[in-house]
């Protein structure tokens, strides 16, 4: 009887959150699948799901997640709210990403006979975290979930003792590419003019590490005198100063794009004049430091695409958003972690040894590339329950 009284309790102590009474869009035509991200960090692997099933199976998906990310709120965990929202949308199956467990949803919609799933399950938690005030709630909510594919093992014996019938520890699900387009022609051009010449890039550089990057760039060069540094910074109306001060401070021949200058062999800076030509910048440069994450506010680009185009990774200790990721190619080995302007140039200088720079931008096209089997994994129960129904 504990589970009852958790039910009821639980159902009866809820209550209605502000802002949960926005008007839904309409609901599109034909087999629908809700997905659910409670955290930023679960939302790529959602939306390249998505992906997937509306350009191989025709499904369409409602997204769920954070405010911060832009995409539909979840209603609140209510029984009143599940329902509004169950009856909008009518899905055909749920993917619950994270260890969130939505408990009234999972109630309602075992009502409805509407499979569950859990993917890249992290250890279960309430959604309220209100396990202790209701006896049996996480166990009865987990028990109606059809599959949970965890993230580890240690997930997975936790969602065991939680009472899921079918656990499988698989990993992550594969992302959304992180691989940016460039002009072919110009990547061949500019890799014509730089060939054999050692680059790299510094990305985003906002006007706090330009000193650091130019300093670092300073060190390599007295290993590497042939070293080119693709400088972008962060506010582009810097440029013209940013070359200026390059010039007159350190005496180096600096090309900036804006003006049609080629990097010739002389060249030991070249500055673009957009920040939307990152695809070419990935493919010309085998190392490329993320700007923001030294002495910025956080990183100010996805590393995952500079691992998706091979490049090799260089950061500071201010990860921004991308905490997860970094950690991810830190172990993979696929990122090197720096704290200052000296370590900035070490790092530099030891990842121009070509055969250091290849196993690390390998690495990082690993972790880019991760997941794909995951996420076949995902589709193929997805295609069962919808033919379920």
């Amino acid at each position: 009887m504990a589970l009852s009284l958790g039910r009821r309790l639980y159902n009866l102590t809820g209550r209605r959150e502000a802002g949960d009474d926005a008007a839904y869009p309409p609901r599109p035509a034909g087999r629908l699948v809700w997905l659910h991200a409670p955290r930023v960090e679960v939302v790529q692997g959602l939306l390249h799901l998505a992906a997937k099933l509306a350009q191989e199976d025709g499904v369409q998906t409602v997204l769920t997640g954070p405010r911060e990310t832009g995409h539909l709120p979840p209603p609140a965990d209510q029984p009143d709210e599940a329902k509004a929202f169950l009856d909008h949308w009518r899905p055909d199956a749920i993917v619950l990403a994270d260890g969130e467990i939505r408990t009234a949803l999972l109630f309602e919609a075992e009502a409805r006979g509407i499979p569950v799933m859990v993917v890249e399950g992290r250890e279960p938690y309430l959604a309220r975290g209100r396990d202790g005030w209701f006896p049996g709630l996480l166990r009865g909510a987990v028990q109606t979930v059809r599959h949970v594919l965890a993230l580890d093992e240690t997930a997975g014996r936790a969602y065991r003792r939680a009472g899921a019938a079918q656990v499988e520890v698989v990993g992550r699900m594969e992302h959304l590419s992180a691989a940016l387009s460039c002009n072919e022609g110009e990547r061949a051009v500019l890799a014509e003019i730089l060939k054999a010449r050692p680059v790299w890039l510094a990305t985003a550089v906002p006007e706090a590490e330009e000193a650091a990057v130019i300093a670092a760039h300073r060190a390599a060069l007295r290993l590497s005198h042939r070293l080119l540094l693709i400088l972008v910074p962060e506010n582009q109306a810097r440029t013209e100063e940013l070359a200026r001060r390059i010039e007159e401070g350190e005496g180096w021949v600096v090309a900036r794009r804006a003006v049609d200058e080629e990097p010739d062999p002389e060249t030991a800076v070249y500055l673009p004049d957009s920040a939307e030509e990152y695809g070419l910048w990935y493919r010309l440069a085998p190392v490329a430091f993320v700007g923001g994450s030294l002495y910025g506010a956080g990183a100010l680009r996805d590393p995952l695409e500079a691992a998706a185009l091979g490049s090799a990774i260089i950061h500071g200790p201010r990860p921004g958003p991308y905490g997860p990721i970094f950690g991810r190619l830190g172990a993979a080995r696929a990122a090197r972690a720096v704290s200052s302007a000296d370590d900035l140039g070490e790092a530099l200088s030891d990842l121009l040894a070509p055969d250091r720079a290849a196993l690390a931008a390998q690495s990082a096209w690993a972790v880019a590339s991760d997941g794909a089997d995951v996420t076949e994994k995902v589709l193929r129960y997805l295609r069962l329950y919808v033919g379920e129904r």
